[in-house]
């Protein structure tokens, strides 16, 4: 039995949270570097919130719709929300909430998100349209560091699909969602064990 520290981790979600799932399962494992300790949403009918209690883990929700336009203030509530579970590191699993500079600062280094996408290419949303109207052969998942600028961060991890004759938005979503759940947990494993850190913009040991 390890008895190595395991990291504090949460997880921010806004929807069902099936790369929260990935993420939890991976997390039972007694040598994975990383415990799931939290996950938070911004909305209070998110779906994975549910499915996160179900697995024994504490949940949180802070809407961000009282907030307003003050994005920072609503930073600050969910914040508070992390240093009293003393997290550690932040997992981003559709969090549909572009995060300020004082966030991502703040958690610099300790603030990861997967892109569905091979970054640099198809930064923002729509990107599975977005691949099949380029006519690429290859798409895929991207996860990186979260840096002030949108999906510009450094690469962690890569996983790359084909793009078949006949695919559509659907069938493409589905693939590429295969490997987000693949690569996640490793990814979240590389961080939290050190082996893969964030230092001067570069993603060392990646």
């Amino acid at each position: 039995m390890s008895t190595t520290k395991r990291v504090r981790t949460a997880i921010l979600i806004s929807g069902r949270g099936s790369n929260m799932v990935a993420l939890i399962e991976a997390a039972k494992a007694a040598d994975f570097p990383a415990e799931i300790v939290l996950v938070a949403a911004n909305l209070p009918d998110a779906g994975g919130l549910e499915r996160a209690a179900a697995a024994g883990i504490a949940t949180a929700s802070v809407d961000h719709r009282p907030f307003g336009k003050d994005r920072e203030a609503f930073e600050r509530a969910l914040d508070a929300e992390l240093q009293a579970h003393q997290i550690e590191l932040v997992v981003l699993a559709g969090f549909m909430r572009v995060l300020t500079p004082w966030f991502v600062t703040r958690w610099q280094g300790r603030l990861i998100n997967i892109h569905p996408s091979l970054l640099p290419d198809f930064r923002g949303t729509h990107t599975h349209a977005r691949a099949l109207e380029a006519g690429v052969a290859e798409h895929g998942c991207t996860v990186h560091f979260v840096v002030p600028e949108l999906d510009a961060g450094p690469t962690i991890l890569q996983a790359k699909v084909p793009v078949l004759p006949g695919d559509d938005e659907a069938s493409l979503s589905a693939r590429v969602l295969e490997q987000e759940h693949r690569i996640y947990p490793q990814a979240l494993a590389l961080v939290a064990s050190g082996a893969v850190r964030l230092e001067d913009g570069t993603a060392v040991g990646a």
